[in-house]
């Protein structure tokens, strides 16, 4: 790599970073790329250079942050090992992101942006749906294997998320309270794990 190169990902990870703090601090329509542009030491045609817009540098920040989740919780499905013991870490490493400040604090900013503009929100929505959820995956993967039910993979990953969400996501975001410690995480994963075999599960 050369040295112009890591200068220039050294700007455009110094302008993403910038963007983290000023929307945490500030929310979506606040922010200006002006702003950004001095939190991260560069000028505003630098920033602009790598984004062309607002919305575009959100959209990475997003992006970033669904790569991150996406690679953290994937599980290769394996035909020969039980489905609690691949399904467990699964749970637990989604659990443990979404008790994440960082996480927490763009997630706020993301859902406030997006009740602001819906046409945002269905251009974030779309973005993420080009990429398939580890998880779908791995169900899908069960059920070729005929250990799981027939059902739309999608489905049934949306519902054992919402287990999941429903004590270490929603109640952080929507009334401030703190995330799950990791005993309470562990009760969570293992409530949401029966729940999903004793559905799902031939």
């Amino acid at each position: 790599m050369t040295a112009t190169k890591r200068l220039t990902d050294r700007k455009r990870e110094a302008i993403i970073q910038a963007a983290i703090a000023e929307f945490r601090a500030n929310g979506f329509e606040i922010t200006s790329m002006d702003k950004i542009a001095a939190t991260a030491g560069v000028s505003k045609r630098t920033v602009y250079n790598h984004f062309p817009s607002k919305e575009e540098l959100f959209a990475e920040i997003l992006n970033q942050l669904w790569a991150r989740i996406s690679a953290e919780q994937t599980v290769v499905y394996r035909a020969d090992q039980p489905l609690r013991e691949q399904l467990q870490p699964m749970l637990l490493a989604k659990l443990q992101i979404m008790a994440d400040d960082n996480f927490l604090g763009l997630a706020r900013v993301a859902i406030a942006a997006t009740i602001h503009s819906p046409e945002r929100a269905q251009d974030m929505v779309a973005r993420m749906g080009e990429r398939e959820e580890g998880l779908t995956v791995w169900i899908r993967a069960a059920q070729a294997d005929g250990r799981l039910k027939a059902v739309e993979a999608d489905f049934a990953a949306q519902q054992v998320q919402g287990l999941l969400k429903s004590f270490g996501f929603w109640p952080q975001i929507s009334m401030g309270q703190p995330p799950l410690d990791a005993a309470t995480q562990k009760v969570v994963a293992e409530s949401a794990l029966e729940m999903f075999l004793a559905r799902y599960q031939l």
